[in-house]
């Protein structure tokens, strides 16, 4: 008769949870084989049966055992805890088969560390997450420090296994340290003792305070992300994709204040509007879409709350409805189309009144239309005295970028850090030079790199600037050709026209997006008398 080599899970060390299948499992073989702890938990299903208990430290010697066993016609179980196939016996058995073997395998699951530990805290793993062992007898420790850090740079929470034994004492310590040099000192962590056994502890920590606590081998450390939150002696992080940049050090989405109006910003106009609105006596939080924008509300928004990074729809759908917002103001860049498009979504569907507050353009005249709230833009009247050599008006990025490589040699974008690919990887770009302008953010910095831009060519500065300083900047950078938005006054457009000019070289402008918006302006005032129209009173 062919042998049976069953792979049973047994979980974390209660009978109430382990799946029926693993208990169907052990009734129908005839030989165990498992280390002793696990059998108190399976005593009721075993009586009778052949039973090995090699020692802890000889797990391959289990793994040979259960496969002669099996070889010999026997059905055999082959036990772990927690799951078989995570940092378990599973591994070490089919390492030991042979191709030749014909006995029946049956790997049965069963409910891993990671998720009764995560289950007594809450719910900490709702998002990517990562486990990691800090054993080193079948991994080298440098391994298991890198992968540490890329788990902490990533921002990933994570579970631990393994965490301290007797001849192991300082690897947690320094695994503690590697999560710190990324991950906020304030992130919320669960340490868990003996989960669901006998002697079971469970405690919830900041990050920076597990350094002064002792471990042992039947302690698991579950470390959140810089979104896990704490609610009613649990901890969980949210499911929505949220912006990894932003800073840990911002106030909590739940922390912000209430009934508010929420000012979607990052530009220096949205950051005034703000401010005005906070002095007529408005509850305002401002959010900004990265961490430099945050930092600018902070110094120039007074009286206000700052939430600041590429939050995820979901992220801003929780913390508008959390907090209770009276009014959507979209203030973001004109041409942050996607943002727009979301939060006109979200305004529809948390019935949350939306407004958009948009700095006038400066490519024509802008016409006001009273009867529905809307401006629109005539982009074909462009004042003759604003006329530099070439001036180009562009639908896209991509026709902007066809363009300058028509025109020029040394091509320089002031257009940011989004879409540097379109201009640098168009068909004929790599002739060409290119020269970018970007917010001084790491990451747009990186971007730049990335896509090949000589760090020679970056300038990584916040603007707006002078007709005099672009002039300067060009003429030593020997640029024969510059793309630009419409930005508006506030993001220096006429300054880069007036540059222009002055070089007599040319100008290609990406016209702005068209989005039918419910209700838009440009001035404060007509934000104010919204406010009013809509009974919302400071």
């Amino acid at each position: 008769m062919k042998g049976v080599l069953n792979l049973v899970s047994v979980g974390p060390g209660f009978s109430d949870l382990i799946v029926p299948r693993a208990e169907a499992a052990l009734r129908n073989s005839d030989v165990i084989v498992a280390y002793d702890l696990y059998l108190r938990w399976i005593e009721p299903w075993i009586t009778g049966k052949e039973i090995h208990t090699p020692p802890l430290t000889q797990e391959r010697e289990r793994a040979l055992l259960a496969i002669e066993k099996a070889r010999s016609g026997a059905k055999v179980a082959l036990i772990s805890s927690g799951d078989i196939g995570i940092y378990a016996m599973a591994a070490l058995a089919f390492d030991e088969m042979r191709e030749d073997d014909d006995y029946e395998v049956n790997v049965i699951p069963g409910i891993t560390s990671a998720n009764a530990c995560a289950s007594l805290l809450g719910s900490p793993l709702s998002h990517d997450f990562a486990t990691l062992s800090l054993s080193d007898l079948l991994c080298p420790w440098d391994w298991i420090e890198q992968r540490g850090r890329h788990i902490a740079q990533a921002d990933l929470a994570c579970v631990l296994y393994n965490v301290q034994s007797a001849g192991r004492q300082e690897g947690v310590y320094r695994i503690l340290n590697i999560m710190l040099e990324s991950k906020s000192p304030k992130t919320l962590c669960g340490v868990i003792h003996n989960a669901y056994r006998p002697g079971q502890k469970v405690s919830i920590h900041h990050l920076e305070d597990l350094l002064s606590l002792q471990f042992d081998m039947l302690t698991t450390i579950v470390i959140g992300n810089r979104f896990t939150q704490r609610k009613r002696g649990f901890i969980f992080t949210p499911r929505g994709y949220n912006n990894w940049e932003a800073p840990a050090e911002q106030p909590a989405a739940d922390e912000l204040s209430k009934q508010a109006l929420w000012v979607f910003s990052g530009t220096s106009d949205g950051n005034r509007l703000t401010n005005d609105l906070a002095q007529q006596g408005y509850p305002v939080v401002v959010s900004a879409a990265t961490k430099y924008g945050g930092e600018v509300a902070v110094q120039h928004c007074s009286g206000v709350s700052v939430w600041a990074g590429h939050q995820g729809i979901e992220a801003q759908r929780q913390a508008l409805t959390q907090n209770q917002a009276k009014v959507i103001v979209d203030a973001t860049h004109p041409y942050a189309n996607l943002i727009s498009e979301q939060l006109m979504g979200l305004s529809q569907s948390l019935n949350i009144p939306y407004l958009r507050f948009e700095r006038p353009s400066s490519v024509g005249c802008a016409k006001h239309s009273e009867a529905h709230g809307s401006r629109t833009l005539d982009i074909d009247a462009l004042p003759s005295s604003a006329h530099p050599m070439v001036f180009n008006l562009c639908d896209s990025a991509e026709q902007a970028a066809k363009q300058a490589i028509a025109l020029g040699q040394r091509i320089f974008l002031t257009t940011g850090s989004k879409d540097l690919a379109t201009f640098l990887q168009t068909p004929g770009a790599i002739e060409r030079e290119w020269f970018v302008r970007v917010t001084p953010e790491p990451e747009f910095i990186q971007r730049a790199i990335d896509l090949g831009v000589p760090r020679s060519h970056i300038c990584a500065m916040q603007g707006p600037f002078s007709e005099a300083f672009n002039t300067a900047l060009w003429r030593d950078l020997k640029i024969d050709c510059v793309i630009t938005k419409d930005s508006g006054d506030a993001g220096g457009y006429q300054a880069k026209v007036a540059a222009t000019q002055a070089l007599n070289i040319p100008l290609l402008v990406i016209k702005r997006p068209k989005l039918e918006y419910p209700f838009s302006t440009s001035t404060f005032d007509a934000v104010l008398q919204q406010l009013h129209a809509w009974n919302i009173n400071a």
